[in-house]
C-alpha cells in the first residue's frame, strides 16, 4: 500500500509543479518524511498526514478520495520521523527511548474519549472550532519544523562522525589488512539473576564458535525497545577498533535510518556531577559546537537529539572512569533506558555488576585473543620494508615449531592483542639494535608482561627516533618528547579525564604559576601600550626633545605596568583560580542590537555574579595604585606641591578617585559584555585547529568592541565622579587630557588584559604558547606537536580534543614521569629552535 500511495503522491506533486521542498513548506511536513513517503519507505501514513498533503496540493473530489484510499485503512501508523497531526494525540517518534521512571517532562499521552461529537454541518462551524483547528495546525507546523531541524542536525552529525572516525580507522592496524577481531557471547551466569539479559541475536549463543561478523549486532539495536551491547576485552584487545568499525558500518548503510551512533569516551564522565544525558549533551556540544543552535523547541539541537532518541551512545572505556566511581556509574546506567554499546575491561565491569547488578536488555560478548596463526599470517604478509619481514621470519618459525618453549610461549602470550602486534612491528623493525629475536630471551624477559612493557617503552624511540647520523625532526628528540608526553599524561590525571583539550593545557601549571603568568603578560602589554601612547602624545603636543620624550614615556610605562599586572593578577586569581571557574572556548559573539528586554533581564544576574565583582576588584586595585604612581610621575616631570600635607592629600584623592573610576568602569563593561553575548554558529568547527582559529577571530573581534566601550565608560565615569566629588574634595581636573590619558590608554589596556586573562585563546597564547615552552614542559609549536603525534599513532583525535591512542600509553607516560620526578631526574630544558617561536 505504501508504494501505491507514494506513486500517487509523486504524480499529484508533479501535476502541481512544485518541489518536495515547496510541498514541505506548504504542508508543514519535513522534506525527509515526504521523500520517504514518495519512495514507499515510510509505510502507510496517518490520515491526518494525508489530509495535510492533500490541502497543500489543493486536490479535491475524486483525487482527494483516491489519495486517502491509497493510504489504506492502516493509516494509524506514523513514520519514524513524522510529527503528530491534529487528528491524533501527539506521540514521540518510535525510535526515541522510554523515559526514566522519575522523568515527568514528557507525560504520556492521555487516552482519547470513547466517542466524540459529530462534526458540525457545513456552514455551521462555530468560531471555537475554527480557532482550535487553526491552533492545531500551528502546533503541527511547529512540530514539523522541530522534526525538520532534528533531521538536518542528525544528518550533519552523521557526516561529521563518519568522516572523523574514518580517518582514525585508516591509522589503525591495517597492514596488510585489519587483524581479525573475534568474540564469544557470554552466558547469563555472568550477570545477576534479575538483570533481565536480552536474548542474543539469531545464531549467537554462549555455545557458538568465535564470531567475526559485525552484522549480527545490528539486530540488537533494531529491537523495540532497542537493546544494549557490552563488549568486554583485556587491554589492547581491540575494543575501540571494534566500536569504530561498528559505527562506520552503520553509518555507511544507506538503509539505516535509526539513531546516529556517536562514540563517547566514558573516562571523562563523573556520574556524581552529571547525569548520563547531561554529560552526553555536553560532549556533543564540545565536539560539534554547531549543535548549540536552537532546535525550535527552546533547547539546543544537541539536547533535542538526545531527548528524541536520535543518538545511539557508544560508550568506550567503562574501565577508564575514575577509580571508586564504577559502581555509581553502573547504577546510573541501569537507571537509564537509553540503548547503548559499551566497552570495558572485564575486571571493572564484573566488579560493578557484583555491586549494582548488570545492565538490563544487554547482550554481553568478550573479545578473544589472537592466535599464533593470526600473528604469523599478519607479520609474514606485512608491507613493511624487507628487512622487517626478514628479521621476523626466524622468530615466527620458532613460534610455529616450538610453541611450548618458555620464550615462545611468553612471546605468543604478549602478542595476543592487536595493540602489542602493532608495537612489535614498529619497535622491532630489524634495524640496528632492533632484532626481534631478543624477545625470545627468557633471561631478559622472563614473563610476557616484561615483553609488553618493553614494547610500550619502545614506542617513543621508534616513533621519534631517526636513523644514525640523521637530525631529529624539528629538534623533537625522543628524550624531550618523552618528557612532554609525561607532562601531558600527569596533567590529564590531575583533571581525571582522558580528553586533551587545548584550552585546558594552561591548567597544567600551578595556580600561582598561572596568576604570575597572566600578571606578567598584562604588565608587559600595559607597559608597551602606555609607552607608545605617551610617546606619540608627547611628541605631537609636547615641547621636549625626542630623547626626553622617550625617557618620560619609559618612566610612565614603568610606573603603570606593575600596577596593571597586579590588578589583572588579582582579578584573574579571583574569577578563574580561586572560584575554580575555568575559561573555555568562546561560543558567543557580542550582539549590540536586537537584544530584547527579557533577554537582558535573564543575562544580567549571571553577569553580576560571575564577572562584575572581579572586574570591580581588579579595577579598584589598579586605581589605588595609580594614585601614588601619578603623584610620583608628576613630581619627576613637573615637580611636587611645596608641602608634605599637599603631596599626601593629592595622592589620597587621586587613589580614591582612580579606584572608583576604574572599578566601576571595568565592572560595568564586563557585566555589559555578559548581557550582550549571543550564541555563535560554529557549525564548521570540527577539529582542534579550526576551533582554535575560530576562537582567535572571536576574541580579536571582542577586543575591537571592548576597547572603545571601556574608553567611553572610563571617560563618562570620570566626568561623573569629578562632578559628584568636587564639592567634597575641592577642584578636580578632568579635562580632555585626562580623557585621552586615562580613557584612551585605559580602554586599550583593559581590552588587552581581558583578552589575555579571561579568554581561552588569550590563556593559550600566554601560558601554553610561551610560559610552558619556556619552562621546558611543552614544545613551542604545541598544536603542530599534537597533530604530528596523532599521525605517529601516539594520540588520536576525538572531535575537538585529543586523547592518547591507548589508555596503556597514558598510564606508561604518567608512571615514568612521576618516577623521574620523584628521583629528581626531570630537568625541564626549554626546546631550542632555529626558526623562532611560531605564531599562535
Amino acid at each position: 500500500m505504501g508504494n501505491e500511495f507514494g506513486a500517487l503522491l509523486r504524480t499529484l506533486r508533479a501535476q502541481t509543479a512544485i518541489t518536495q521542498e515547496e510541498l514541505a513548506e506548504r504542508s508543514g511536513i519535513s522534506v525527509r518524511t515526504i521523500r520517504r513517503l514518495e519512495n514507499g519507505q515510510a509505510g502507510d501514513p496517518r490520515v491526518g498526514t494525508v489530509r495535510l498533503l492533500a490541502d497543500a496540493l489543493d486536490v479535491t473530489g475524486p483525487q482527494r478520495r483516491g489519495l486517502l484510499a491509497a493510504a489504506g485503512d492502516g493509516g494509524t501508523r506514523l513514520s519514524p520521523y513524522e510529527p503528530a497531526t491534529p487528528e491524533s494525540p501527539p506521540t514521540r517518534p518510535p525510535l526515541s527511548e522510554p523515559r526514566e521512571p522519575d522523568d515527568r517532562r514528557y507525560p504520556p499521552p492521555q487516552p482519547s474519549p470513547p466517542s466524540s461529537p459529530p462534526p458540525p454541518e457545513a456552514g455551521h462551524a462555530d468560531a471555537s472550532t475554527t480557532s482550535s483547528g487553526r491552533e492545531a495546525r500551528a502546533r503541527t507546523r511547529d512540530r514539523s519544523t522541530l522534526q525538520a531541524n532534528l533531521d538536518d542536525a542528525a544528518d550533519r552529525l552523521a557526516h561529521h562522525v563518519r568522516s572523523r572516525w574514518q580517518r582514525e580507522e585508516e591509522q589503525r592496524v591495517d597492514d596488510p589488512g585489519p587483524l581479525p577481531i573475534r568474540w564469544r557471547p557470554m552466558g547469563a551466569a555472568t550477570a545477576e539473576e534479575d538483570a533481565d539479559p536480552a536474548p542474543p541475536p539469531d545464531g549467537l549463543s554462549p555455545a557458538a564458535d568465535l564470531v567475526d561478523d559485525l552484522s549480527v549486532f545490528a539486530a540488537i539495536f533494531r529491537r523495540q525497545p532497542p537493546g544494549r551491547l557490552v563488549v568486554l576485552g583485556r587491554a589492547g584487545s581491540g575494543k575501540t577498533i571494534l566500536t569504530i568499525r561498528l559505527v562506520l558500518e552503520r553509518l555507511r548503510d544507506p538503509a539505516n535510518t535509526g539513531p546516529v551512533p556517536v562514540i563517547f569516551s566514558l573516562g571523562s564522565w563523573d556520574p556524581t556531577a552529571n547525569t548520563l544525558r547531561d554529560w552526553l549533551i555536553e560532549q556533543l556540544l564540545r565536539d560539534d559546537p554547531g549543535l548549540a543552535a536552537d532546535s525550535g523547541a527552546g533547547s539546543s539541537l544537541a539536547a533535542a537529539l538526545v531527548e528524541a532518541g536520535r543518538i545511539l551512545p557508544v560508550l568506550d572505556g567503562f574501565d577508564e572512569i575514575a577509580e571508586g566511581l564504577h559502581e555509581i556509574a553502573m547504577a546510573a546506567l541501569r537507571r537509564t533506558r537509553l540503548p547503548m554499546l559499551m566497552t570495558s575491561r572485564p575486571e571493572e565491569y564484573h566488579q560493578a555488576v557484583r555491586s549494582e547488578g548488570a545492565l538490563t536488555r544487554a547482550v554481553v560478548v568478550r573479545l578473544a585473543d589472537l592466535t599464533t596463526g593470526d600473528l604469523v599470517d599478519h607479520l609474514q604478509h606485512s608491507r613493511r620494508p624487507p628487512r622487517t619481514v626478514d628479521a621476523w621470519e626466524p622468530v615466527l618459525t620458532e613460534l610455529r615449531t616450538r610453541p611450548r618453549h618458555p620464550g615462545c610461549a611468553n612471546l605468543a602470550a604478549a602478542l595476543s592483542t592487536p595493540l602489542m602486534v602493532d608495537l612489535a612491528r614498529r619497535v622491532y623493525h630489524g634495524g640496528p639494535g632492533r632484532d626481534p629475536a631478543v624477545l625470545l630471551d627468557v633471561t631478559r624477559f622472563p614473563t610476557s608482561e616484561d615483553i609488553e612493557e618493553e614494547l610500550v617503552s619502545g614506542l617513543i624511540p621508534a616513533a621519534y627516533g631517526t636513523e644514525p647520523g640523521a637530525a631529529p625532526v624539528r629538534n623533537w628528540t625522543p628524550e624531550r618528547v618523552q618528557r612532554w608526553f609525561g607532562h601531558l599524561a600527569c596533567h590529564l590525571d590531575r583533571l581525571a579525564t582522558p580528553d586533551l583539550a587545548w584550552w585546558r593545557l594552561a591548567s597544567s601549571l600551578s595556580p600561582a604559576g598561572r596568576i604570575l603568568g597572566v600578571a606578567v603578560a598584562a604588565a608587559f602589554l600595559a607597559g608597551a601600550l602606555d609607552f607608545l601612547f605617551v610617546l606619540v602624545l608627547d611628541v605631537v603636543v609636547g615641547s621636549r626633545s625626542l630623547w626626553q620624550s622617550i625617557l618620560v614615556s619609559l618612566l610612565d610605562a614603568a610606573l603603570l605596568a606593575p600596577l596593571v599586572g597586579l590588578g589583572a593578577g588579582v582579578a584573574y586569581g579571583l574569577l578563574v583560580v580561586l572560584f575554580d571557574n575555568p575559561v573555555g572556548p568562546s561560543r558567543v559573539r557580542i550582539r549590540l542590537f536586537g537584544r530584547t528586554r527579557a533577554g537582558l533581564a535573564r543575562a544580567l544576574p549571571a553577569a553580576v555574579s560571575s564577572r562584575v565583582g572581579g572586574g570591580v576588584l581588579g579595577g579598584f586595585v589598579v586605581g589605588l595604585g595609580l594614585g601614588p604612581a601619578s603623584t610620583l610621575g608628576r613630581g619627576i616631570v613637573g615637580g611636587l606641591p611645596p608641602t608634605v600635607e599637599q603631596v599626601i592629600s593629592m595622592t589620597l584623592i587621586n587613589a580614591f578617585l582612580f579606584a572608583i573610576i576604574f572599578g566601576v568602569a571595568v565592572g560595568a563593561v564586563l557585566g555589559l559584555l555578559a548581557a550582550l553575548e549571543a550564541p555563535l554558529d560554529l557549525a564548521t568547527v570540527t577539529d582542534p585547529r579550526s576551533m582554535l582559529a575560530d576562537n582567535r577571530r572571536i576574541v580579536l573581534r571582542q577586543v575591537l568592541i571592548v576597547a572603545p566601550l571601556l574608553t567611553l565608560t572610563i571617560s563618562a565615569v570620570g566626568a561623573l565622579a569629578a562632578t559628584l566629588f568636587q564639592p567634597l574634595l575641592g577642584p578636580l581636573d578632568w579635562g580632555m587630557d585626562s580623557v585621552l590619558a586615562l580613557g584612551g590608554v585605559g580602554g586599550a589596556i583593559g581590552a588587552g588584559c581581558y583578552c589575555l586573562g579571561f579568554t581561552a585563546w588569550g590563556q593559550w597564547l600566554v601560558l601554553t604558547r610561551v610560559w610552558l615552552p619556556l619552562t621546558g614542559r611543552l614544545p613551542w609549536a604545541v598544536m603542530s606537536f599534537l597533530a604530528d603525534a596523532r599521525r605517529r599513532g601516539v594520540l588520536r583525535r576525538t572531535g575537538v580534543v585529543y586523547q592518547f591512542s591507548h589508555a596503556r600509553f597514558h598510564r606508561h607516560f604518567a608512571r615514568v614521569h612521576a618516577r623521574r620526578a620523584a628521583a629528581g631526574t626531570v630537568d625541564p630544558v626549554p626546546e631550542r629552535t632555529t626558526d623562532g617561536i611560531p605564531t599562535g
